[in-house]
């Protein structure tokens, strides 16, 4: 049997990319769930290019990362906290705000300070500079992404939220990893 004529990749955009994956998925490999794959691979590049840029027009000009942001921003609203619940309400690995942190601490932004409960836990807090810094960039941030969903009515932002929320929620009928 003959292999399809592929096209030339320079001629792929994303949405002609997902139509290709799609065909060849279910014609060539017998794939039935061609519709899960294009939500999922359109909700990945929506927050990989948003993410992007987020951090590309709010954050690197400042010398700040995604994943800094994430752990101030954590911290700015909910904290002070420990480590390992800035790590999961970020969304990251405790290890990772770890790293994050020594690099905050010395750029004077977050404190590090005993915890309350047990002598070798610690607690992450904002300086007032941290404060300052965090104010100022996500008032930055947030215009930006009032930009992003200007195109979306008010409603078509709460129906997104809604259905990313159940996406997310629903999730009992297998195991995941998060």
């Amino acid at each position: 049997m003959q292999e399809p004529a592929r096209p030339d990749p320079d001629s792929l955009d994303f949405w002609s990319f997902i139509a290709l994956a799609n065909h060849r998925l279910s014609q060539e490999y017998g794939f039935r769930h061609q519709l899960a794959t294009q939500v999922l691979l359109t909700l990945n590049r929506a927050s990989n290019v948003v993410t992007y840029d987020l951090e590309a027009a709010v954050h690197r000009p400042r010398g700040r990362s995604w994943s800094a942001f994430r752990v101030l921003f954590v911290v700015w609203l909910a904290g002070p906290l420990e480590p390992s619940a800035a790590a999961r309400l970020a969304g990251m690995s405790r290890a990772a705000v770890s790293n994050l942190a020594k690099t905050l601490v010395a750029d004077g932004l977050l404190a590090r300070t005993p915890g309350e409960h047990d002598g070798r836990s610690v607690q992450l807090s904002l300086t007032g500079s941290g404060h300052r810094e965090m104010v100022e960039v996500f008032a930055a941030q947030n215009e930006r992404e009032a930009g992003w969903v200007e195109v979306l009515t008010e409603a078509e932002q709460r129906v997104l939220v809604l259905l990313l929320d159940k996406l997310i929620t629903a999730r009992a009928g297998f195991e995941t990893r998060h």
